[in-house]
């Protein structure tokens, strides 16, 4: 055959980084700071609730397509509770495979061949690739560091809207960079959708992995923005349950139709039991939060302290469960070459911040490390790092 098999709006993505990465953690018996998952399970009232909704019957075969209706209550409830935001669990909340299915559904279903999708560099791997399945042009706007943190430049982001510009595609908190947008700057984000009539989609899953007081403002919370802002969330990061993939959308009830006429062509419906499970963990009292962000803060502090320890460049993350680091101090300048030999170097795996830019030039010296893992392995990864110093 003369044609390629894979069709060619997915030929330039190959084999995730994380993939790679995670299997030359095993090859090696390395640390895994690389792909984002926690090391120890979620709240066991939480896994006990699915166990007990596996035995009662619930979920075992096809839930609603939209969703358990208990899951959409516990949904709209959270966002009343934690941002005053309004939404009706009938038509305005979707239940989706995690986040990664709720960006496809949403990009698929808002973006014709020939739009530009703006998203913020570095990026998550499947925007770029949903942008793409789609038939979008994704168009970049770079996060730069700047004094010790990454920053939005509100200028390039004007300058890069376009008569072809569909949707804006934000990260707040962002992966993988750590950087909160302000109420500022999410401010002038909403002016210039609303000015130029644009969709924004928000992905919003670190919302309560957020440090030292910052505070995480969803878009849609902001005048002239909830009827143009699909915003999604997910139970992975919150509750580390990742492999549940249990995540979600809040929209208007245009918006949510229109990701639903997408969605049922993708899972169609996934995770019951653990839809009902989800619902009950996000009933759980602000302690539980509280005491996940802080349990969080000073494992980034750990691993912050030791990775400025180990000589790197440090950029410490205001949310997220992501440190990025500059490596330049070490004497090198690729991260790609830099993480593949890290494991037989230091015996601990990290993740390339080039995958996640289209100016492969701007991440090339940036790398990145999880730091959602028990205390001790994130003391013994720093013991580990220290070699390079």
């Amino acid at each position: 055959m003369t044609r390629p098999l894979l069709n060619r709006r997915l030929a330039e993505f190959g084999t995730t980084i994380f993939a790679e990465m995670s299997a030359l953690a095993a090859r090696t018996g390395s640390i895994n700071l690389g792909q984002g998952f926690p090391d120890t399970d979620g709240p066991e009232e939480i896994r006990e609730a699915a166990v007990r909704a596996l035995r009662d019957g619930r979920g075992n075969q096809y839930p609603p397509g939209p969703g358990v209706p208990e899951l959409r209550q516990a949904v709209a409830d959270h966002q009343r509770q934690w941002y005053g935001l309004e939404y009706d669990a009938d038509t305005e909340v979707l239940v989706t495979a995690g986040a990664t299915e709720a960006i496809a559904a949403a990009l698929l279903a808002l973006v014709e061949p020939g739009d530009e999708v703006i998203a913020l560099e570095p990026y998550y791997d499947s925007y770029a690739a949903c942008v793409a399945m789609a038939g979008g042009t994704r168009v970049p706007v770079t996060l730069r560091p700047h004094e010790g943190a990454y920053v939005l430049d509100l200028d390039e982001l004007r300058a890069a809207v376009t008569d072809r510009t569909r949707l804006i595609l934000l990260n707040t908190p962002h992966n993988p960079t750590g950087t909160v947008l302000t109420r500022a700057e999410l401010t002038a984000v909403a002016e210039l959708a609303i000015e130029r009539d644009l969709l924004v989609v928000t992905d919003e899953v670190y919302e309560h992995l957020v440090f030292d007081g910052t505070e995480h403002v969803p878009l849609a919370s902001l005048p002239g923005m909830r009827d143009r802002t699909v915003t999604i969330g997910s139970s992975g990061k919150t509750f580390s349950f990742t492999g549940w993939k249990v995540g979600w959308i809040t929209a208007s009830p245009e918006l949510t139709s229109a990701v639903r006429s997408a969605k049922q062509f993708l899972t169609y419906v996934s995770s019951g039991p653990f839809q009902y499970a989800i619902a009950e963990a996000l009933r759980l009292p602000a302690t539980y939060f509280d005491a996940l962000r802080a349990d969080l803060q000073a494992k980034r502090d750990l691993l912050s302290e030791g990775l400025a320890q180990a000589g790197f460049a440090v950029y410490r993350p205001a949310g997220t469960y992501f440190v990025t680091t500059d490596i330049r101090p070490l004497g090198a300048d690729d991260g790609f070459a830099f993480c593949r030999t890290l494991p037989e170097r230091a015996g601990v795996v990290a993740i390339p911040n080039a995958v996640f830019y289209d100016h492969r030039e701007a991440g090339a010296p940036f790398v990145r490390f999880a730091f959602c893992k028990k205390t001790e392995v994130l003391e013994e990864a720093v013991s580990r790092l220290k070699r390079l110093a």
